[in-house]
């Protein structure tokens, strides 16, 4: 398996095409939506509300998207199928500690980014 960055940033270099002000912001709002999407996530788990995941998953999905975090949005994927299925069972278990995985490494791969924008590195 080959081991894919959990982001594309080429994809923000094509889209701000050399403009570091646009380019911050696109950083900034991903590595926000990648924190809302884990926090939110955590909480819809522990109160096994299906709704609050599936807004999240709404919300951000589109973003991930076109930033290529494919391998977050295909465990996105398989939740929401889990979620449907089995409810928050144990193979909903399985599903969360891959999302956690996934969302924090996706967080990790943006954080020293976002740290230089934000002066904090």
């Amino acid at each position: 398996m080959l081991n894919t960055p959990p982001l594309n940033f080429d994809k923000i270099d094509e889209m701000t095409d050399g403009d570091a002000d646009f380019k911050a912001e696109l950083i900034t709002a991903i590595y926000n939506s990648l924190v809302e999407l884990r926090d939110v996530y955590i909480q819809g788990a522990a109160e096994e509300d299906e709704e609050t995941i599936q807004e999240i998953r709404h919300k951000v999905k589109p973003s991930l998207a076109m930033f290529e975090v494919n391998p977050l949005n295909d465990i996105l994927s398989e939740g929401k199928e889990v979620i449907e299925t089995s409810g928050f069972g144990p193979e909903f278990l399985a599903h969360f500690e891959k999302f956690l995985d996934a969302v924090q490494e996706a967080i990790d791969f943006v954080e020293p980014e976002f740290k230089k924008i934000a002066g904090t590195e």
